[in-house]
């Protein structure tokens, strides 16, 4: 694969605040613990990216998270989900399940 002008490559879509922090939450849940490297390598396959440097954009993300109990801090960049009550959990669950399918349309 050849190097593509930013215009004809696939449009991501842009995740940021609340989506962003819900989508991470998510991954960790269904996928266990994760270095922020991986969480962006995943959100990059689900076709979401971030602005600016990701790394920052997701310790930022991770840090409200965990503010409010909803991940743990392993170690430097390294996470897992904690518990999630389950209301909250039902509204994350269905926020990113719109956020999947609003992503896979713009592909």
């Amino acid at each position: 694969m050849g190097v593509v002008p930013v215009c004809e490559g696939p449009v991501m879509t842009q995740l940021h605040g609340i989506e962003l922090r819900y989508v991470l939450t998510m991954e960790l849940s269904a996928n266990g613990p994760a270095t922020v490297a991986q969480l962006i390598d995943a959100l990059d396959r689900r076709g979401f990216s971030v602005r600016g440097r990701p790394s920052k954009a997701v310790s930022d993300a991770l840090r409200w998270e965990i503010a409010r109990g909803r991940v743990h801090r392993l170690r430097r960049g390294l996470y897992k989900r904690a518990y999630i009550p389950h209301a909250t959990e039902y509204r994350i669950i269905n926020r990113v399940r719109a956020l999947r399918v609003a992503a896979l349309l713009s592909l």
